[in-house]
């Protein structure tokens, strides 16, 4: 659970002092080599969208579009980007 976030569902961040992934990926792209770091998804537990996956049908698509959503917010890129649009749009029209 996080405090720093209000608006969002989710956030991916890094601990202190250690590479940000989108600065990760601009080295990777100039041929450099990156430092290891391990990410963490911080949940907003108060946001509906989170709170809805307790009752959700769709469990395993909110949580994975959740995901998506945060790697996009911090500058990524998806792995799979039509399987995220076929998920939000199954949620929209479901």
């Amino acid at each position: 659970m996080t405090t720093r976030l209000v608006d969002s569902p989710a956030c991916i961040v890094v601990e202190e002092g250690d590479m940000s992934g989108h600065l990760a990926r601009l080295l990777k792209q100039a041929g450099q080599a990156a430092p290891a770091s391990l990410p963490t998804l911080e949940i907003n537990a108060e946001h509906a969208l989170v709170k809805k996956l307790e009752s959700s049908a769709h469990f395993d698509d909110l949580a994975q579009v959740l995901f998506d959503q945060a790697v996009l917010a911090e500058g990524g890129s998806l792995e799979d980007p039509a399987a995220y649009v076929k998920r939000v749009n199954a949620m929209l029209l479901g």
